[in-house]
C-alpha cells in the first residue's frame, strides 16, 4: 500500500509525527531544527534531519534483528520514517556507560569513569517540570507506568545497550550514554520508539575521544553536521547506502 501522509498530530523540538492512510502507522519527519538546554538554544542545520533519520533507521534495524520490538517500519526516504503508531510513555530512559554531561555536574564521578554494569536513569518527560529524575516509586505513584512494565523497560534497555555498544565498539566508536523512549502498541506491548541518533546519544572516537554528537552544538563548537555524517559513514554498510541512495 502506498503511504499517504495526512494531518500533523504531534510536533516536537526536532521531529513531526503525521497520520497516514493506515490508522496503525504514522510518518515521522526528522527536521533540521536543533535545540539544547530544554530549547533555550536553537538553530537550524541543513541535513541534520537527513542524517539523524538514517542513523536511527540503521540502529532500529539492528535491534529488530536482535529480537527487540521497535516502532520502526521502514525509512521511506532519508528524513521520513514510517513507524508503528504508539501511545508514548512520558519517560526518558537514559543509559550511562561512561561518565559525561549532566552526570558530572550533579554527582562526584570522575570524567570518563566507566560503569559496569551501566547506570540506568529515568526522567519524567515534562517541559513544565523540567524533566526531573525519577525513582521507581515516584514513577509508579504518578501512574506513569506500573511496576511490571518498569522492570521490563529496564531489561529491554540493558539488552539495547549491549547490542548497540558491541556494534559501535566493533566500528571504533565509544558509546558513553544514550536516551530512549518507549510506548505501547495496539496490543499493549512495550515498544521502543522515538529515535536513536547523535541528538539523543553520545558517540566518541575510540582512539581520540573526539565528540561526534550534539555536544558540539551544546558547547558552541563547529562541525556538527560533519560529525553526524561521520557517524553515518562509520555505521552504514554498502547495502544500507544503496538501499537509501546515500553517497558517503
Amino acid at each position: 500500500m502506498t503511504v499517504e501522509i495526512g494531518t500533523l498530530i504531534y510536533q516536537g523540538k526536532a521531529k513531526g509525527v503525521y497520520e497516514t492512510n493506515d490508522p496503525q502507522k504514522v510518518v515521522v519527519e526528522f527536521r533540521d531544527d536543533i535545540t539544547a538546554g530544554d530549547g533555550a538554544k536553537k538553530d537550524n542545520l541543513s541535513e541534520k534531519g537527513f542524517w539523524n533519520s538514517v542513523i536511527s533507521a540503521k540502529f532500529f534495524e539492528l535491534l529488530e534483528e536482535a529480537g527487540i520490538k521497535t516502532q520502526y517500519v521502514e525509512l521511506i526516504k532519508p528524513g521520513l520514517m514510517l513507524s508503528k503508531k504508539l501511545e508514548m510513555i512520558p519517560l526518558e530512559v537514559i543509559t550511562r556507560n561512561i561518565a559525561a554531561g549532566s552526570l558530572l555536574r550533579r554527582y562526584p564521578f570522575k570524567p570518563k569513569q566507566t560503569f559496569d554494569p551501566p547506570i540506568i536513569q529515568i526522567d519524567y518527560k515534562s517541559d513544565e517540570y523540567g524533566d526531573p529524575m525519577l525513582n521507581d516509586d515516584i514513577a509508579i505513584a504518578l501512574d506513569l507506568i506500573d511496576k511490571e512494565n518498569l522492570k521490563l523497560i529496564n531489561e529491554i534497555t540493558l539488552k539495547i545497550n549491549k547490542v548497540l555498544k558491541d556494534f559501535l565498539e566493533s566500528k571504533g566508536l565509544l558509546f558513553p550514554d544514550f536516551k530512549i523512549e518507549y510506548g505501547y502498541d495496539t496490543d499493549g506491548n512495550i515498544v521502543l520508539g522515538d529515535e536513536i541518533s547523535p541528538d539523543t546519544c553520545r558517540f566518541w572516537d575510540m582512539e581520540t575521544c573526539n565528540t561526534l554528537d550534539k555536544d558540539l552544538f551544546r558547547k558552541g563548537e563547529s562541525g556538527v553536521i560533519d560529525a553526524y555524517k561521520r557517524v553515518a559513514s562509520i555505521i552504514l554498510d554498502d547495502e544500507d547506502k544503496e538501499k537509501w541512495n546515500i553517497s558517503l
